[in-house]
């Protein structure tokens, strides 16, 4: 009785060990490093491989709690790492729950010589629950790449 009652309590804390580690947010820095490799990628692939790699769920611009999305500097959507439905939307009146102008500000930001952050409130990807998400946006030519992260 005393051996299944340890293997119980075993496997309890290891699913929560992995479930704790699942739920586990990206950092700014991963999230700044991503928007650097999709500009890197269309420097080198150009702007149509880059929007295909960007919008691919399975692609290297999409990974856990983070993903890249293309904007034009009107807000059109060019490419989204996590909601195809919004390509070729423009969404540049966005607000969040607070009245943030998302895309706006996103642009105002990435025009910085060194990018720039937008801090509003958004679903989390993998949770699905209203959280805290700061983006990083940065401009290149007529394209914005952001990549954000949830507090």
């Amino acid at each position: 009785m005393m051996k299944w009652f340890w293997q119980l309590l075993l496997v309890l804390g290891l699913s929560g060990l992995a479930s704790a580690m699942a739920q586990q947010n990206s950092t700014p820095e991963q999230a700044q490093a991503m928007v650097k490799k999709a500009i890197a990628f269309y420097q080198a692939h150009g702007r149509e491989k880059t929007i295909a790699a960007v919008s691919d769920p399975a692609g290297p611009f999409n990974e856990r709690d983070l993903y890249v999305v293309m904007y034009d500097l009107k807000g059109t959507v060019i490419s989204h790492g996590a909601n195809k439905k919004l390509i070729g939307k423009n969404i540049i009146d966005l607000k969040d729950a607070d009245g943030v102008m998302i895309v706006k500000e996103q642009l105002a930001a990435g025009q910085g010589k060194n990018g720039g952050w937008v801090n509003y409130r958004w679903p989390h990807p993998v949770s699905k629950e209203m959280g805290k998400k700061s983006m990083y946006n940065e401009i290149v030519e007529d394209v914005m790449f952001a990549c954000g992260i949830y507090r």
